[in-house]
């Protein structure tokens, strides 16, 4: 071995030398990601969910902060004083059971009762005193008979050779043919996709209150319903959500055990269109087997504006629209890399938390003007954001150069970088908002719900179950009671000439004026 490198020259010493310090280096980045990736994962586990950051913590150092924040010259330096004031809201258990049903229960004396011990006097009424409580009426089961009458006439029966007869008119049944009412369907559906309740539990539940209803039975029922009253709904929905000029757009995973073609394991998904800020919220959920950007193309035909999306590329296929980039996702690429970095102090000063501090301005501008008017708020915008988009541009490029790619940070850099042109959009309109919050929140729904009932058995089912979480989520958004109205639409529905008349069902859409009070939350 020694007189091997004692052969070797200086040249091939130096480039061996060089090829074992690359080797180092490219070990030292491995080492380095794996070590990124563990503490993510060990804070996804044990630590905060929570994205939000300490305004003390992180401060864009883009401006004179010091300048900004420090005592202006010729004041004294405020002594720190810790005051607490504490404010005792008056009638507030009032205001909260005001909006509820009221039943008195009176407690008097009899008559023989209302005679004064000292003096044998009669009594006499002072004053009253009331104590309040919540009551509690559990859900019941019971049959309701629906018996109409049949009338005929007794001279033509006795003289004519036809008799007439007349039936008393009866509405007619959300399902013909089964025991399923308008309460009930309805009451399957909130249970299941409201408060995440699978069958199985809703038929130990209809046990336990006395009538066996079996799984099977309730997963007809809420098929029928969806399909023969709920989707001529979301195709109305759906009308007026392409003609708003905002939309929001996103997509989740959905297990489908029997579809055609594919394995019980693969990945289907459930793909969300919503309207924006500023009109009536309309949420809606198709059911599609792939992740393809035809689906967002093909449903959003005919639709020209704004789409607010995530950095997924698919939505580039959607046509004749301006996508609108989500800055919560490049803050959160941001996070996760501080997250992930070793704990130590300088936070603030590290790549992670420039970036951070950049998304964390503009959002608390945003902040600001979250009550402005869209003319107001794209003035603001043009005065206030752009000089921080700028910057932070200026930023990415210096950074991108010095920067892992394959690190948390690295990839940060580059999620913003490939997706600015989506991201500086909001500055256009001031009805654009500055992420897609808005269309995360509506889909958490379905998420949360999924993790009770898992997956779905058919993609008859999950045509269904979207039609049902468009119209519950709907209803929320417009600040109805789920169960309320969709009781309401499985009586009315049934009575209409045309379910699929459009003109017809404009009275039934979730804002209109015509939903009665019982079906609204006022609180």
């Amino acid at each position: 071995m020694e007189n091997r490198t004692e052969s070797l020259t200086l040249e091939q010493l130096q480039q061996h030398n060089a090829k074992q310090e690359q080797q180092i280096a490219e070990l030292s980045a491995k080492i380095k990601w794996y070590e990124e990736q563990f503490r993510l994962a060990q804070h996804k586990r044990f630590g905060a969910s929570s994205e939000q950051t300490n305004p003390d913590q992180i401060e864009l150092n883009l401006f004179n902060e010091a300048e900004v924040l420090a005592t202006p010259a010729g004041q004294e330096v405020p002594t720190e004083q810790i005051t607490y004031a504490r404010r005792k809201s008056t009638g507030k258990r009032e205001e909260d059971l005001s909006k509820l049903p009221i039943e008195t229960v009176t407690y008097s004396l009899t008559e023989s009762e209302q005679i004064c011990a000292c003096c044998g006097g009669t009594l006499h009424e002072m004053s009253t005193e009331t104590r309040s409580e919540i009551a509690i009426v559990p859900a019941q089961v019971k049959v309701i008979r629906h018996e109409r009458q049949v009338y005929g006439c007794r001279h033509c029966e006795r003289n004519e050779i036809h008799t007439p007869i007349v039936t008393a008119p009866m509405p007619k049944p959300v399902y013909p043919g089964s025991l399923a009412s308008a309460s009930s369907m309805a009451y399957v559906m909130s249970q299941k996709y409201v408060d995440g309740m699978p069958l199985y539990r809703q038929e130990q539940q209809f046990t336990r209150l006395g009538y066996t209803l079996s799984r099977q039975t309730m997963a007809n029922w809420m098929i029928y319903g969806a399909q023969q009253w709920l989707e001529p709904i979301v195709a109305a929905m759906k009308a007026y959500l392409l003609q708003q000029e905002v939309l929001h757009a996103d997509e989740t995973t959905l297990q489908v055990l029997r579809e055609p073609g594919k394995a019980a394991e693969s990945t289907s998904y459930l793909w969300l269109y919503r309207t924006g800020h500023g009109v009536s919220p309309a949420v809606l959920y198709e059911y599609q087997k792939t992740r393809g950007g035809e689906h967002p193309r093909n449903f959003l035909s005919g639709f020209k504006g704004y789409l607010h999306v995530d950095g997924y590329a698919g939505y580039h296929k959607v046509a004749a629209v301006t996508l609108v980039g989500c800055w919560a996702h490049a803050r959160r690429k941001y996070d996760e890399a501080l997250k992930a970095a070793p704990q130590t102090k300088g936070l603030a000063e590290t790549v992670a938390g420039q970036g951070l501090a950049y998304c964390n301005a503009l959002f608390a501008i945003e902040q600001d003007l979250k009550d402005a008017t869209p003319e107001v708020r794209h003035a603001e915008r043009q005065k206030r954001s752009l000089p921080i988009v700028e910057a932070y541009s200026t930023w990415l490029r210096q950074q991108k150069a010095r920067t892992l790619p394959k690190s948390l940070v690295g990839q940060a850099i580059t999620y913003s970088s490939n997706q600015w042109e989506k991201l500086t959009a909001f500055l256009k309109d001031g009805r654009l908002e500055i992420d897609n919050n808005r269309s995360e929140r509506s889909i958490k729904p379905f998420v949360i719900g999924r993790k009770n009932w898992l997956f779905a058995n058919t993609p008859r089912g999950a045509k269904a179950s979207a039609a049902i979480y468009s119209l519950i989520e709907t209803a929320k958004e417009n600040k109805l009671n789920p169960f309320q109205y969709l009781k309401y639409l499985f009586e009315q529905l049934p009575q209409l000439s045309d379910p699929h008349d459009l003109e017809a069902l404009m009275p039934f859409l979730p804002w209109s004026p015509s939903i009665p009070l019982n079906c609204r939350v006022f609180k």
